[in-house]
C-alpha cells in the first residue's frame, strides 16, 4: 500500500471506506510526522495530541458501523490560529493576546467537527496576520519545508508548511491580502479564496470585508471536498451566503475546453517581475490552451489599489490593537504597531471613500472585463521564497514593503472575487512557482475547475521531509 503520508483526503476516505486502514492509523501516522518535522519547520503552536486522538478513535467506531458522520469524517484536519477552535487557546500569533480557551467553534471548524475532521493541532501566523511572512514574536520563524532557510509565506504559513508535508490532509487557512494564495505559492501547494462570504467566519476579521477563510491542500480535489462542507451556511455571519454550497468535487473534471481566458503578466501596472517567474508562469498559461481553452495576453484595466488596500488594512491594523497599551505594544512586532499607528490617523471620510467608492469601482470592472473572459490568469507572486526574517528579498528590487511583491494578490481581496494558487513549476533554485486563478464573483466551481484541469495536464511535485 502507498505510505500514509502520500495519501490524500479522498484516498484516506477510500481506505476507510475499504476498511483497508483506520482513521486512527491515519492520525497516528500525521502526528509521527508532526513530531519528527516539527523542530525543522516551526508549523505548529497549539492544539492537544490527546484531543486529536480521541477524535481519530471516534471516527473509526464511525466507520466500524459503517455510518460516517460526514464526508470529511477521519481526515486530518489542522486550522491556523486566527480561528477558533473550542477548548483550545487562540492566540492569533501573539504574545500579549488572552490565554483563555475559546469558548465556541467558528463556524469553520464547527462544520468539519459536524462532519468527523480529526483536529491535529493549530498552525502558526504572523501577529494578526499583518503580513505576507511566517514569523511572529510569539512562535518565532516558520520556515519553507523546500528550502529551510527561506520563507513559506504567510499569513497562512504554518498551514502552508503542513500541507507541503502533508501533515494532515486539509489545512484552513485566511486570507485578507493573499494569506492563502502566498504561502501557496512559495511551498508549491493549492490553495484557494473563494468568493467573500461563502465561508461563514466568527468572529469578522478586523480587516472585514477583505478577509477570506479558504483550505490549502496539497490536491485540487481535497480543496473542493474541504469548501464544500466549510461553505455551508453560519448564521453568526451576517455578512456570508445563506444558501449551502454546491458540492464542488461535482464536474470538477468537466475541463475548460471553450473558455475564452486572460493572461495578464503584469496587470498593466507591475514594474518589478523575476524574469524566472514570468516564464514559468507564462508557460502554464499557455498550456490552458492545450487543455482547449483561447488563451490571450490581456489587461484587465484596474488600477493599482495598494493605496485602498493599505486604507483598510490599517484601520483594520488600528482596530485589532486598539485594547492594547503601550507596554503591550512593545512586546508586539513593531511594523504591525506601526501600521496600527497609521490606522490611527486616518480619517473617517478616507476609509469610507476606499470601503464603498474604491471597493466597488474595482469589483464592477472586474466583473465588466469578466464578460469578455470567463477567467484571469496572473503569476501568484512577482518572486520566488526568499529568506526567512525578512518582509523583502535581499537585493532591494522590491524595497522594504512586503506588498511590493505581493501585487496580484490583494486586487481581487479587494474586488471579493474566487482566487487560487497552483503550482506552476520550480525555479533554478528549486523553488516552487505560483499561477493564479481569477473567476467572476461566485464562480468557486469554475476555479477549481480551471485549476484541477491544469493538474491533471501538468501535476506538481511534492515533498516528503523537509530539504536543507
Amino acid at each position: 500500500m502507498t505510505d500514509i503520508a502520500d495519501l490524500t483526503a479522498v484516498e484516506l476516505l477510500r481506505h476507510y471506506r475499504r476498511r483497508t486502514l483506520s482513521p486512527v492509523e491515519a492520525a497516528r501516522d500525521a502526528l509521527a510526522r508532526k513530531a519528527k518535522h516539527e523542530p525543522a519547520v516551526n508549523a505548529f503552536c497549539g492544539g492537544d495530541e490527546d484531543d486529536a486522538l480521541a477524535m481519530a478513535r471516534a471516527s473509526e467506531a464511525r466507520w466500524a458501523k459503517g455510518e460516517p458522520c460526514g464526508p470529511v469524517d477521519g481526515v486530518p484536519t489542522t486550522v491556523k490560529d486566527n480561528i477558533a477552535v473550542k477548548g483550545w487557546t487562540w492566540f492569533k500569533g501573539s504574545a500579549v493576546t488572552s490565554k483563555a480557551p475559546a469558548e465556541e467553534d467558528a463556524p469553520a471548524v464547527a462544520r468539519l467537527r459536524e462532519a468527523g475532521a480529526v483536529f491535529l493541532g493549530k498552525t502558526c501566523m504572523p501577529e494578526f496576520g499583518w503580513k505576507g511572512l511566517g514569523d511572529s514574536p510569539l512562535t518565532g520563524i516558520t520556515r519553507n519545508p523546500w528550502k529551510l532557510d527561506r520563507t513559506p509565506g504567510g499569513s497562512s504559513s504554518g498551514a502552508a508548511a503542513c500541507a507541503a508535508l502533508n501533515i494532515g490532509c486539509i489545512h484552513i487557512g485566511t486570507d485578507g491580502a493573499g494569506s492563502i494564495r502566498i504561502p501557496a505559492a512559495f511551498t508549491g501547494v493549492f490553495g484557494i479564496k473563494a468568493s467573500y462570504g461563502r465561508v461563514p467566519a466568527r468572529p469578522i476579521s478586523t480587516m472585514g470585508f477583505l478577509a477570506h477563510v479558504g483550505p490549502l491542500t496539497r490536491t485540487v480535489e481535497d480543496a473542493a471536498l474541504a469548501l464544500s462542507v466549510i461553505g455551508r451556511p453560519d448564521s453568526r455571519d451576517m455578512t456570508a451566503m445563506t444558501t449551502p454550497p454546491p458540492d464542488y468535487r461535482i464536474g470538477l473534471a468537466d475541463g475548460v475546453r471553450g473558455l475564452r481566458i486572460a493572461w495578464s503578466p503584469r496587470l498593466g501596472h507591475v514594474r518589478t517581475l523575476d524574469a524566472e517567474i514570468e516564464r514559468l508562469s507564462a508557460a502554464a498559461a499557455r498550456r490552458f490552451e492545450e487543455l482547449g481553452a483561447v488563451v490571450e495576453e490581456v489587461d484587465p484595466g484596474i488600477p493599482d489599489t495598494l493605496e485602498t488596500l493599505i486604507t483598510l488594512w490599517t484601520a483594520g491594523a488600528a482596530l485589532a490593537l486598539q485594547p492594547f497599551g503601550p507596554e503591550e505594544r512593545a512586546r508586539m512586532d513593531p511594523g504591525l504597531v506601526e501600521a496600527a499607528r497609521r490606522g490611527e490617523r486616518l480619517s473617517a471620510t478616507a476609509y469610507v471613500d476606499a470601503f464603498l467608492n474604491q471597493r466597488n469601482a474595482v469589483a464592477a470592472r472586474m466583473a465588466e472585463f469578466h464578460q469578455r473572459y470567463d477567467l484571469l490568469l496572473t503569476p501568484t507572486l512577482a518572486t520566488e521564497a526568499f529568506e526567512v526574517g525578512r518582509l523583502t528579498p535581499a537585493d532591494g528590487r522590491f524595497g522594504e514593503d512586503w506588498t511590493a511583491w505581493t501585487p496580484y494578490t490583494y486586487p481581487f481581496n479587494i474586488s471579493q472575487q474566487p482566487a487560487a494558487s497552483v503550482p506552476c513549476g520550480l525555479t533554478a533554485a528549486g523553488l516552487p512557482a505560483g499561477l493564479q486563478i481569477v473567476g467572476p464573483f461566485g464562480s468557486d466551481a469554475l476555479v477549481l475547475r480551471a485549476a484541477r484541469a491544469y493538474e491533471a495536464l501538468a501535476g506538481w511535485e511534492t515533498l516528503s521531509s523537509p530539504r536543507a
